[in-house]
């Protein structure tokens, strides 16, 4: 199965915030070496345990550190952008990067209340994603009211981060969509009516998923849980702080009841295991939801354990 890499620029305990960025890029690097076909970052504003807040920016390092692999963005969250504005960076990548630029948008808010009021954005309802996601298409297609530039550019592929709502859109604009989370386990049928919707639109012809979770391979299944440990803490964290904290290499120094659960969530909502393990898994995954391509947000602390995991994933890809 096609593997790509999503990989959020978490900081570490012990190093500079900045360094969390450098290991994206080095990471990217390798992940071209090993054959992996897509490497994506993300968006996030004000949170100290991540480094990305920009992924136009941080894609244009990567695409210029590497040759073949596409890059892309999961996701560009159009709340915080004018379609306008999405559009032509998404262009100038294009121009600077043919045919290796994927441009995946959400609609996610910022992830507590006053980050939400420094975005300038504290409502953004399902509606107003629908315009702006059927503008920023209008733009890349020159449908708009004005010119995104530079004209003359293939458009790059969108990829919507979907829920419910989301897959309708997506399928009604004739978009590809990553989905992740309760779907994988649950009720398919916004997949099936995302599949029954879909109508095709500018070279993309058929309807397409991909499914995005945590993954960790190791030699044992207690390994591969023990890699996954140091971002379950800081979920766990999160949830009573607001703010995802560096990853560490041990656990914080007291867990409450309901801290180790969302630990013990995370750990079960991550397919985990030795190879042969996650390659039984993600098949039935796959099988499934019909997805395309599994898009793996792997993470740990141990920058050493992270490379060979990726190693790890790219020898499950064909």
């Amino acid at each position: 199965m096609p593997v790509s890499l999503l990989d959020r620029s978490r900081t570490r305990e012990g190093e500079p915030a900045a360094a969390a960025l450098q290991h994206t890029v080095d990471r990217a690097r390798r992940a071209e070496r090993l054959g992996l076909r897509r490497f994506w970052v993300a968006e996030h504003h004000a949170v100290p345990g991540i480094g990305s807040g920009s992924p136009p920016v941080l894609m244009a390092q990567i695409a210029a550190q590497t040759s073949r692999i596409r890059v892309g963005s999961g996701g560009v969250m159009l709340p915080n952008h004018s379609p306008i504005v999405v559009a032509e960076q998404a262009r100038m990548l294009e121009a600077l990067h043919p045919g290796r630029i994927d441009l995946g948008v959400g609609r996610s808010l910022g992830f507590t209340a006053p980050v939400r009021l420094a975005l300038g954005v504290e409502r953004y309802d399902r509606a107003r994603f629908a315009a702006d996601l059927a503008m920023l298409v209008d733009y890349l297609h020159d449908d708009g009211p004005v010119t995104a530039m530079p004209r003359g550019v293939e458009s790059p592929p969108v990829l919507v981060l979907a829920t419910g709502s989301g897959l309708a859109l997506a399928a009604r604009l004739g978009l590809p969509v990553v989905v992740g989370g309760p779907i994988l386990h649950g009720d398919l049928g916004p997949l099936l009516d995302y599949r029954r919707d879909f109508r095709p639109r500018d070279g993309q012809t058929e309807p397409e998923v991909i499914i995005s979770l945590d993954v960790m391979i190791a030699d044992t299944t207690d390994r591969a849980r023990e890699l996954l440990l140091p971002e379950a803490w800081a979920m766990a964290e999160s949830r009573a702080t607001g703010a995802f904290p560096p990853l560490r290499p041990d656990p914080p120094e007291r867990l409450t009841p309901k801290q180790q659960s969302v630990v013990e969530q995370q750990l079960q909502m991550a397919v985990h295991g030795t190879a042969q393990d996650v390659l039984f898994e993600l098949g039935a995954l796959v099988e499934r939801t019909g997805a395309s391509e599994v898009l793996a947000s792997t993470s740990t602390y141990d920058l050493d354990a992270l490379a060979e995991v990726d190693a790890a994933l790219a020898a499950l890809a064909p």
